[in-house]
């Protein structure tokens, strides 16, 4: 098996962004996790990563980064502490993988790494929202969710957003399910 090692680089962010070197835009395909203002469930959940075996996909293994606290606000102002991880060497334009083999992977490798990283989630606890894929951050903030994806809540048409069970509980829809216990959501489809 192919591994891939972890890294501890940070990058600074704001929702619905990614700053990078030299102003180019990174492409990150990553589990993003909102824990509000809990800096106390963010840094277990952080620990939780550090000591998460790689992830396996395919032949490989893919390590994860170190994982990233970044202190945000939400589309209301709402300060959020949003955990970031990523897996080594799949993103693209992200400079913590300058130094790592670019992994290029199938639709369908990709989505099993998804599905990886939602069991990971499977072991944090008190966030308020959560999810994977490509820059998913303007799925993080709940004024964001609500201003510009109450239709597709209400449809289920988000698959993959994690809630808390009371979090936006007026605007969701039929098709959210348990995640774990306090958690709902719309299962995960995968990449297309």
């Amino acid at each position: 098996m192919e591994r891939f090692a972890a890294s501890s680089y940070l990058v600074g962010r704001r929702l619905g962004s990614h700053s990078c070197k030299m102003g180019r835009m990174a492409v990150i395909f990553e589990l993003v996790v909102n824990f509000g203002s809990d800096v106390a469930a963010a840094e277990a959940a952080q620990h939780l990563v550090v000591a998460a075996p790689p992830l396996t996909v395919g032949h490989r293994e893919i390590a994860l980064h170190g994982p990233m606290i970044n202190r945000v606000r939400d589309v209301d102002d709402t300060p959020l502490l949003l955990l970031s991880v990523l897996p080594v060497g799949v993103s693209w334009g992200f400079p913590g993988d300058s130094r790592y083999e670019p992994v290029r992977l199938s639709t369908a490798h990709l989505s099993a790494l998804g599905h990886q990283l939602y069991e990971l989630l499977k072991q944090f606890t008190k966030y308020r929202t959560a999810v994977v894929g490509w820059d998913p951050e303007s799925f993080a903030g709940p004024a964001e969710l609500r201003r510009d994806w109450s239709d597709e809540l209400a449809t289920g048409t988000l698959p993959g957003v994690v809630l808390a069970e009371d979090v936006l509980a007026d605007v969701r829809g039929a098709a959210f399910v348990p995640f774990v216990p306090g958690f709902v959501w719309v299962p995960y489809a995968g990449e297309a």
